[in-house]
């Protein structure tokens, strides 16, 4: 086999290992998987106290779907703890998250049952992504985006699509 088939062979082996690291789903970038882990898991302990080494001390925080904005650890902690009494078994899952150059984005997986957003006592599942600023390992703005009538319907509020 001639140098330049090799070369070639090693050229193509590159580009195809690169081209599936680029491709795959998992979590990535700069400190993103961190960041992302760290925000789920915090979610998932069910306690504000977890959740606040995460953020800056002039954390902007804001669900959108609800219009809840928060500003501040403080506020962020009260927000938190609303949403663990309205769900009370809240779970997310991480589905993807890309943070470079300290901006942006964790794909989540929201499910629980509703017992004080709607008072209905039924369960629910829906998609979400949330837009973060990152300073100094420390999320500094945090927009919360999903369909609040996907969780509507699941809980029979509004009729299905």
């Amino acid at each position: 086999m001639s140098l330049t088939r090799v070369f070639t062979a090693a050229a193509i082996l590159v580009l195809l290992v690169l081209s599936a690291v680029a491709a795959s789903p998992d979590v990535k970038g700069d400190h993103g998987a961190a960041i992302a882990e760290q925000w789920v898991a915090a979610w998932n302990s069910h306690s504000p106290d977890k959740m606040l080494p995460l953020f800056s001390d002039d954390i902007f925080y804001e669900d959108v779907a609800f219009g809840e904005v928060s500003h501040g650890k403080a506020e962020v902690s009260k927000f938190a703890a609303s949403e663990f009494e309205a769900v009370p078994d809240l779970e997310l899952k991480l589905l993807r998250a890309e943070i470079h150059g300290g901006h942006g984005t964790i794909e989540w997986s929201f499910s629980g049952t509703d017992k004080d957003i709607y008072k209905t006592g039924k369960k629910f599942t829906v998609r979400g992504v949330s837009v973060i600023d990152v300073r100094d390992g420390k999320i500094v703005r945090n927009l919360d985006f999903y369909d609040s009538g996907t969780i509507m319907r699941q809980v029979g509020l509004l009729p299905p699509q």
